[in-house]
């Protein structure tokens, strides 16, 4: 009986998260990829080695080519697992994390790193 009960918590708290995208991003901060990307220097190669393949691109009007990656991380309030309780108390919190950048004649013009954290509400009461 011990075993299930610890089955069905560890199953509630696993749902309670997830991430999607690009996980290289995971640990990077503005100075990590500082470091990593120096604009008019670093290649699309040296891009592609560092990050992987990117979640998109695109072009500018120029020509220019624009590669995103991105990674969203989940978590579900604990409160939204609860009978009853969670149809009008629940929610969840969202952090994404965004590298764009943009290349001239495959060299880095430009990038920019940003994160944002949401919180969603979506409970009968809140």
């Amino acid at each position: 009986m011990k075993k299930i009960i610890l089955v069905a918590a560890l199953s509630v708290i696993m749902a309670g998260c997830a991430s999607s995208g690009n996980r290289s991003l995971e640990k990077e901060t503005q100075v990590s990829v500082q470091s990593k990307i120096q604009n008019g220097v670093t290649s699309k190669a040296q891009v592609r080695q560092t990050f992987g393949d990117p979640t998109g691109v695109s072009f500018t009007d120029g020509g220019n080519e624009i590669w995103t990656y991105a990674l969203a991380k989940v978590k579900v309030d604990g409160k939204t697992f609860i009978p009853f309780y969670g149809l009008f108390h629940n929610g969840s919190k969202t952090n994404l994390k965004q590298l764009v950048i943009l290349f001239k004649n495959d060299v880095v013009e430009k990038y920019t790193l940003s994160e944002s954290n949401t919180d969603t509400k979506s409970g009968w009461a809140d």
